[in-house]
């Protein structure tokens, strides 16, 4: 019997480094992708004619200086988190969803319609509205999936067509049938949900709401579903191999409608708490481009609900931040949505960042979508 001295015992075991150096491996090159990205941002703040250090200062005292503004990145974080999600969802089926926009703005609108228009005891009436939201974002996602799994129709094509017809329906709705009637009202909006509609702050004097914890659980929810059920399994083999998915089974027309429905849902969601929560109405433009920026945190988040929070709690830094940044180095927050887009392209063109730091080898890549028609 071999007898294995203390130090070849020491040699054979696994390093705490190397634990280390493989758990983080994966977030590497999102990581510097935001890094790049701001050291890019910082080069267009010195041509504007400001002061980088300054600020990026400004944009860190305006998101965590105190605790209103830990508040405030929450509060924005909230909706990035939920179409985060629905995003990165359909990417985990091999689908992309740029229509998570109108999804969302559907949501709000059929969240709006529940809140004001039914009158329930608030244990009935707060859930349905929430409920409804998520149901109408699930049904305008699922059409799209439907539209690939029969027809073959690119997904990426038709929610994008999508978008414009959900945000010009309700567009229409907001000035016309759905607008709110009040004697000297000349602003596209709904009425305002009753009381009973509403989700509660999580402290006074705070704008923070339940809607923050909601999604944190929802995240959790995504991830158990994904990992842990047949449904997840499923929509994880469709993703990866459509044909092989065919081939043992699976009915993969089915799997994709599903995905894209459960994607829509999460937008919905989203929708529907921004009304329940924070705004208790729907008004054309309360969205800050949360359904187009979702792209963005579902890619720097590698598609995965452990990633995606992370991810949108620092857009929701950014977006929280941008006014305190204005305010001391005047430099126009529009640098935020650069510095945002330049994230996206680091992140999705990942070779551009490996070879700026020399990054060995190819790490884990994300299937975005596939081909036309497929």
């Amino acid at each position: 019997m071999p007898n294995l001295t203390t130090n070849e015992t020491n040699t054979n075991a696994p390093k705490t480094g190397d634990k280390l150096r493989k758990l983080l491996a994966p977030w590497t090159v999102p990581a510097l992708a935001v890094l790049t990205a701001m050291a890019v941002g910082a080069i267009l703040i010195v041509v504007a004619g400001g002061d980088p250090l300054a600020a990026y200062l400004g944009m860190l005292d305006g998101s965590l200086g105190s605790p209103r503004a830990v508040s405030e990145t929450l509060l924005w974080s909230t909706p990035y988190i939920l179409t985060g999600l629905s995003v990165a969802f359909a990417f985990q089926g091999g689908l992309f969803n740029i229509g998570a926009e109108g999804q969302l703005a559907l949501g709000a609108l059929t969240a709006a319609l529940v809140g004001y228009s039914l009158h329930l005891p608030a244990v009935i009436h707060v859930p349905l509205t929430i409920l409804a939201g998520a149901v109408a974002g699930g049904l305008w996602g699922a059409v799209p999936g439907w539209l690939k799994a029969k027809t073959g129709g690119h997904e990426v094509i038709s929610t994008i067509m999508l978008n414009y017809v959900a945000l010009n329906a309700v567009t229409f709705l907001l000035a016309g049938p759905m607008k709110d009637p009040a004697p000297g009202n000349v602003l596209a909006r709904t009425p305002l949900i009753d009381e009973t509609a509403r989700l509660s702050p999580i402290l006074s004097g705070f704008r923070l709401h339940w809607g923050f914890p909601i999604a944190l659980a929802v995240a959790a929810l995504v991830a158990w579903v994904l990992r842990r059920t047949t449904l997840g399994f499923e929509i994880r083999t469709v993703g990866a191999n459509p044909d092989a998915a065919r081939y043992a089974g699976m009915k993969v027309g089915r799997t994709i409608v599903v995905s894209m429905a459960l994607s829509g849902a999460l937008a919905g969601l989203a929708g529907a708490i921004e009304v329940s929560a924070l705004n208790h109405r729907h008004e054309l433009g309360f969205s800050q481009g949360y359904g187009f920026d979702a792209i963005a945190i579902a890619l720097l988040g590698k598609t995965k609900p452990a990633g995606v929070v992370p991810a949108a709690l620092l857009f929701g830094m950014m977006r929280s931040g941008a006014p305190r940044m204005q305010f001391l180095t005047q430099i126009p927050t529009d640098v935020i949505s650069v510095i945002q887009a330049l994230i996206l392209l680091f992140v999705a063109a990942d070779v551009m960042v490996r070879r700026l730091y020399r990054l060995r080898g190819d790490g884990e890549r994300i299937v975005i979508t596939r081909g036309w028609g497929s």
